[in-house]
């Protein structure tokens, strides 16, 4: 699978796991809830939780992080600089792969990571 289709998915699998948790834990509403789920979901929160388990990935996510982050990218985000945005890119490559792969306890280990500070 190509890794920007697996940054694809895996940019939805972070979003609703994001979503699911802050709404158990709040009884916010739904706009103070999307904020919270945005600092958590936004390309430079995500490069930053991607360089505390790239000694964590193994050969085959390790390479599917890199091949995502040099990937020929179109967009980029509006706060984040373009390497910060490419290593995002590459961390939602790695969950959409555990994600596909069905390596769920791996998956939310990682999501998991992405609620620490």
């Amino acid at each position: 699978m190509h890794p920007m289709t697996l940054a694809f998915i895996g940019d939805a699998v972070q979003s609703l796991y994001a979503r699911t948790r802050i709404s158990l834990s709040s009884t916010s509403k739904t706009g103070i809830l999307h904020k919270e789920v945005t600092k958590v979901v936004k390309a430079v929160h995500q490069a930053q939780v991607a360089e505390r388990l790239m000694e964590e990935l193994d050969d085959i996510e390790a390479d599917v992080f890199r091949r995502a982050r040099n990937c020929q990218i179109q967009t980029s985000a509006k706060h984040a600089e373009r390497g910060e945005y490419r290593r995002a890119s590459g961390f939602e490559a790695v969950l959409g792969y555990l994600y596909i792969t069905g390596q769920n306890n791996r998956l939310s280990r990682f999501l998991d990571k992405s609620f620490e500070e």
